[in-house]
């Protein structure tokens, strides 16, 4: 099979069918059908294979979010090679690493790109095709127009299995360093398969694409994907008044994207009466969705759409999920009060098991290592969605993946529990757990007790100290001009927060709290805290 294939398929149905919708630039909108999206592609291919460009070659792809990137991204699929995509704000040292580690052979990208590659041409020496997309300065090599004019039309007759490689995705790093995930076909037809069954996205509908990659598997259901007008390294900075045009002007069905897009745009739409009728489902994800944006959601959409929390990783999505009218009211006094974060049932296809907590590699898979029914674990899952390795890092491989048989579990890197219906309680990063005299602490189960503060926008647990001897330190993040001025205003919040913290056996101990003006946050989704650097700045505070 070759994911690709779905392209021409959809579009031999449907030429018209409007594909892809994108800013243009001017303040108007751009406009791509499948009939276009497939010309586009089939061009791309051949005009990429009549330069040397074969099955398994790697694509570093730095490509604003639009028509080119999907044009792009379905014409490599098309050849075989394999498309390699990372965020660029994950920082400058980050990215050239990455680049290096994976040696791509063609590089596509935006002349900004161009000109990074040009001034650290260590991390792309394996590069052998450079095509720029857009205006090409003093470097050399094909734009993409002349790549698609020496492709012409045609069918590009590449056979790939299941098991082929598809594309790397670099995770965000936002728990270490960022790594390249080898995505097969086949992972990605599951992945397909599982969203379709999960979410009942049907042909025809338009989905408002928050996180651009999630726009790659629009094409594959046959829905039409708009690109709102914001910088996708930066979600958290959007401008909300855009992100509703984009919605008033394209009537989408669904939508994707982080807490961090919706904490800025949900009020927004409160705040000047607007409805988000069209929508009948928001999928946001990320990060724990605290419930009072929920709570918000519910306000500005019908009454039968939903904000749906799909829980996973890079390396294996969907996992869980749940809707947000089975959370709000019913979930809300177990989160506050210290149980976690639901995430819900397993999704279709997807096994999910919890094994002791510990940081060692694991060779083969025990069942002996599972914890019991209600205790905390780490998560691990197995399935068609699930990706069995990072490229070129072994060492990284190891400490995630768990063979059994012929399977592959990967270790999600989270701790949570299961309750007595089946569903999953997330309570945070297995990296971010404090070792306290008292036992473990887990940082998420923690914050939500404090979350609910009116003065707080978001809460970060950390442990001070060497670990088994942590002191557990409560950061907190005042929402915008309540951070606390003078020793009066300082310890009225304090209290205020201790006496939060009272109400759960979770919280009752924290006796030491910081303010920090704003969280470090990770750059795909801006809503994954970066515990790790706080836990320094705590360190020298305190």
């Amino acid at each position: 099979m070759n994911l690709g294939e779905l392209l021409p398929r959809h579009a031999a149905q449907a030429p018209d069918r409007p594909a892809i919708i994108a800013p243009d630039g001017r303040g108007g909108w751009d406009r791509c059908s499948y009939g276009e999206l497939e010309e586009r592609a089939s061009r791309v291919a051949l005009g990429l294979a009549s330069m040397g460009v074969q099955q398994g070659d790697r694509a570093c792809v730095f490509v604003k979010p639009g028509i080119d990137l999907i044009a792009i991204f379905w014409g490599l699929l098309r050849l075989g090679a394999v498309p390699v995509v990372a965020d660029p704000g994950m920082g400058r040292e980050r990215l050239l690493a990455c680049m290096a580690k994976v040696a791509p052979k063609v590089f596509l990208g935006i002349p900004k790109a161009h000109i990074a590659r040009r001034l650290f041409p260590a991390a792309f020496r394996s590069v052998e095709l450079n095509v720029t997309v857009g205006r090409r300065l003093f470097w050399g090599g094909p734009t993409l127009p002349q790549v698609e004019e020496a492709g012409g039309l045609g069918h590009v007759p590449v056979e790939t299995s299941s098991d082929d490689p598809a594309a790397i995705l670099f995770t965000s790093g936002s728990t270490g360093p960022p790594k390249g995930v080898e995505y097969t076909h086949g992972m990605f037809a599951g992945q397909v398969r599982a969203l379709k069954d999960l979410y009942d996205f049907q042909p025809d509908e338009v989905d408002l694409c928050g996180l651009p990659v999630f726009a790659l598997f629009d094409a594959a259901m046959e829905m039409t994907s708009v690109f709102p007008e914001m910088d996708a390294t930066r979600p958290g900075s959007c401008d909300p008044a855009k992100v509703h045009a984009a919605i008033a002007a394209h009537s989408p069905t669904t939508a994707f994207g982080s807490p961090a897009i919706w904490r800025r745009v949900v009020p927004w739409c409160k705040d000047n009466g607007y409805q988000l009728d069209s929508l009948k489902r928001v999928l946001v994800a990320g990060a724990p969705v605290p419930t009072d944006l929920m709570r918000a959601f519910h306000s500005v959409l019908r009454l039968e759409a939903d904000v749906h929390t799909p829980y996973g990783a890079t390396e294996a999505l969907p996992v869980a999920s749940i809707a947000g009218r089975d959370v709000v009211p019913s979930l809300e006094p177990l989160i506050h009060g210290g149980a976690g974060t639901c995430v819900g049932q397993p999704a279709p296809h997807i096994e999910i098991r919890l094994i002791r907590i510990h940081d060692n590699p694991i060779g083969s898979w025990d069942p002996g290592q599972e914890v019991g029914p209600g205790e905390l674990g780490e998560v691990c899952v197995r399935g068609d969605v699930v990706t069995r390795s990072y490229a070129e890092d072994p060492e990284h491989t190891a400490a995630a993946k768990i063979q059994d048989g012929t399977t592959t579990w990967h270790r999600m890197g989270d701790v949570g529990r299961f309750d007595g219906e089946g569903r999953l309680w997330f309570h945070g990063r297995k990296s971010h757990r404090l070792e306290t005299p008292e036992g473990l602490r887990m940082p998420v189960a923690a914050e939500n007790v404090f979350n609910v503060h009116d003065r707080t926008r978001r809460t970060a647990l950390v442990g001070v100290g060497v670990r088994g001897r942590e002191v557990p330190v409560l950061i907190v993040e005042p929402e915008p001009g309540e951070m606390p001025k003078g020793k009066v205003m300082h310890g009225g919040f304090v209290m205020q927060l201790k006496a939060l913290g009272k109400r759960s056996p979770l919280t009752k101990d924290i006796e030491t709290f910081l303010f920090h003006p704003g969280f470090p946050v990770d750059p795909r989704h801006n809503a994954k805290i970066h515990r790790e650097e706080l836990k320094v700045w705590a360190e020298e505070k305190l």
